[in-house]
């Protein structure tokens, strides 16, 4: 089985070797190791190609993540492509632990571990992994990893690329774009090593991760790919995270959004498949 791995970046010289390291320590051998540089402007080139010379770098103007994503699965060569971000590790065994759950999944993922400043950090129920058939868990927060994902390249041509005009959560809307039409195959070993802190992560948006989480699940219902249970409980789900959203802009007094998203409510209400 070829394997690419797939690794986007932007401005992390100082740990994007790590990155790499840990895909090399792998006791399975990927085919090939595609570094996507989204605009850096460290020296991010140079480490990658002095030290790794066997990978093959590409730079592009910076995109963003999903950009740099895919152009990784339209570079890579091989039938099976695995993520990983940058920031994250791999595990030594991580590749060939997966393998048995390829082989009736063109998807899966595994748990992780999560760290900051040294510290493993314990993930609480909401962020539990799951496999098999898991829309419905994956609709209120991503709890696939994108770092702990092996997925068949043919799965990109048929459900599409990661959206690029999404800039964040744009692996939520990916992962409800695949797991509605397909299983999942869940390793529950700890594959992965992700690590926290960084100016550039979620957790320091401005705007609140449910913002763009009802981007991302308008999009989806939008595009009309939904049908039945999979469309009413995306619907409710959106509905949901309106409500709470609303509820957090009347908290700050801004008024003119808040008239914004009680029409969004009203919409959505009457919105039908």
């Amino acid at each position: 089985m070829k394997i690419s791995v797939v690794i986007p970046t932007y401005n992390r010289a100082e740990i994007v070797s790590r990155a790499i390291k840990s895909v090399q320590d792998q006791t399975l051998q990927p085919f090939e190791i595609i570094v996507i540089d989204d605009g850096s402007s460290d020296d991010t080139r140079r480490i990658t190609k002095e030290q790794f010379s066997h990978c093959r770098y590409y730079y592009q103007e910076n995109q963003g993540v999903s950009s740099a994503r895919n152009l990784g699965i339209q570079k890579a060569e091989s039938e099976w492509i695995a993520f990983l971000d940058s920031d994250d590790e791999w595990k030594p065994n991580k590749l060939v632990s997966q393998l048995s759950f390829l082989k009736n999944n063109k998807v899966c993922h595994s748990n992780e571990i999560w760290k900051r400043n040294g510290k493993t950090i314990p993930q609480n129920k909401s962020h539990q992994k799951f496999g098999g058939l898991i829309f419905e868990q994956c609709l209120n927060k991503c709890i696939i990893s994108p770092s702990t994902v092996v997925a068949h390249k043919n799965i990109f041509y048929d459900v599409g690329l990661f959206d690029e005009s999404i800039k964040i959560c744009e692996d939520y809307e990916m992962w409800l774009r695949i797991t509605a039409k397909y299983k999942v195959g869940f390793n529950p070993e700890e594959l992965i090593i992700k690590y926290g802190g960084h100016g550039d992560q979620l957790s320091n948006v401005q705007e609140g991760i449910e913002y763009y989480h009802i981007q991302a699940l308008e999009k989806l219902l939008n595009k009309k790919i939904l049908i039945g249970s999979k469309f009413t409980m995306t619907k409710k789900m959106l509905i949901e995270k309106l409500k709470i959203y609303l509820h957090g802009l009347k908290k700050r007094e801004r008024m003119e959004q808040v008239l914004k998203y009680k029409e969004k409510i009203i919409f959505w209400k009457n919105f039908n498949e």
